[in-house]
């Protein structure tokens, strides 16, 4: 049966991003493109409250631009000593041109004498989908681990060198590409959205 989705925009311009979309997604019949791949160039204002919120945001204003099927993230690490932040500021903590590097040094120094059961921390995300009819559909999936003391790893980028798997006893920047997409709260999303995908498609050719 063809695929009556031919093509998926993807609201980013992050490229480490995209990688790690196509990673998770591959064997999936379906292109992934960017904004910039599919002509989109709009500006998105991301007001909303929470995960959930600020991914729909992105998908419906890319959507009114390209139509199709369209797929938006929002994604943070929340870390529970410091009261859930940086959350859905993630990518703005400090401000957005702070490097990660700056980011995760200023969170290690926040949990200064924090003991290690007290520095639980987790990957949010979700992906919100935009479909050819409008109908919008928006998942959820969560990484669950601890803050370390250093940064490790070069395998991620963002909070990943902070971020320990208590599993693996690793960073998220240590683990092989297999094995993060596997736990990562982006991998449970996107899998969770592509059976939402799936189901789309099966209820449009009946």
């Amino acid at each position: 049966m063809m695929s009556k989705i031919e093509k998926i925009v993807f609201a980013t311009g992050n490229k480490d991003k995209v990688r790690e979309i196509n990673e998770i997604l591959e064997g999936f019949s379906i292109p992934v493109y960017t904004m910039k791949e599919a002509g989109v160039s709009v500006d998105i204002v991301e007001d909303g409250k929470s995960f959930e919120e600020n991914s729909l945001i992105k998908a419906r204003t890319v959507w009114k631009e390209s139509g199709g099927l369209v797929l938006a993230d929002d994604s943070g690490l929340e870390v529970d000593a410091l009261g859930g932040e940086p959350g859905i500021y993630s990518s703005r903590y400090m401000g957005e041109e702070t490097s990660y590097h700056l980011k995760n040094q200023k969170i290690i120094e926040r949990l200064a004498g924090v003991e290690e059961d007290k520095r639980t921390a987790r990957f949010v995300c979700a992906v919100a989908a935009v479909f050819p009819d409008g109908s919008e559909k928006v998942v959820r999936g969560v990484m669950e681990g601890r803050i370390g003391y250093e940064e490790q790893g070069e395998n991620g980028f963002g909070y990943d060198p902070i971020f320990i798997l208590p599993k693996y006893g690793k960073t998220t920047s240590e683990l092989p590409s297999e094995v993060k997409n596997e736990e990562s709260h982006r991998g449970k999303a996107l899998r969770a959205m592509r059976i939402e995908i799936e189901k789309y498609e099966d209820s449009d050719s009946q």
